[in-house]
């Protein structure tokens, strides 16, 4: 399930799209963004569940009935009935990619940033408020969204990215810089 492809980003948008006009209809984009992120957490903390979805040999119809087991009732009906479409024409393997590009046009709709944070301890909730803060100022975006991930070796400080950009505020990071600067001085 993992790595987008230029085809299966061909193949994802559409389906990420299809979706987020029917949320768009129904009026419920936030709900099925909240239950995406959980399906989203359900597949990537579960390698089982993302081979049992991804094997080729297993039929639609057990696929279906081990995903409802799985989900339940706790997603909103419309991505149920989303996912039985995705498994009958074969797409169910690329949900992992589909559901990132939903949570991706939503941040759009909500004209929102996705800043990537690696920190070498948890951060408090003012200090990730300071890095919403001056994300904000740097993208003019109206919200900030934050993928928190720990990175012992860091040291100290964090490293944040913002699509392409990237701040080093991380201990490790200075050592480099000034390893740099010294090697290039002498």
């Amino acid at each position: 399930m993992k790595g987008n492809s230029g085809i299966n980003s061909e193949v994802v948008m559409p389906y990420a799209q299809a979706l987020m006009s029917s949320a768009k209809s129904q009026n419920i984009t936030e709900e099925i963004g909240e239950d995406v992120r959980s399906l989203l957490n359900l597949l990537q903390s579960s390698d089982q569940l993302q081979s049992f979805v991804a094997n080729p040999f297993v039929k639609e119809q057990d696929k279906k009935h081990v995903l409802e087991q799985v989900i339940g009732d706790r997603v909103h009906p419309y991505l149920r009935n989303f996912l039985r479409i995705l498994v009958d024409r074969r797409r169910i393997v690329l949900l992992e990619g589909i559901c990132q590009q939903y949570l991706n046009l939503l941040r759009q709709l909500n004209q929102t940033v996705l800043a990537e944070v690696i920190s070498a301890i948890e951060l408090s909730e003012a200090q990730q408020q300071s890095i919403k803060d001056k994300v904000k100022a740097m993208t003019n975006a109206r919200e900030v969204e934050l993928d928190m991930k720990l990175d012992t070796e860091l040291i100290a400080g964090a490293v944040v990215k913002v699509g392409s950009q990237v701040i080093d505020a991380s201990l490790r990071g200075q050592l480099r810089r000034l390893s740099l600067s010294l090697t290039s001085a002498s």
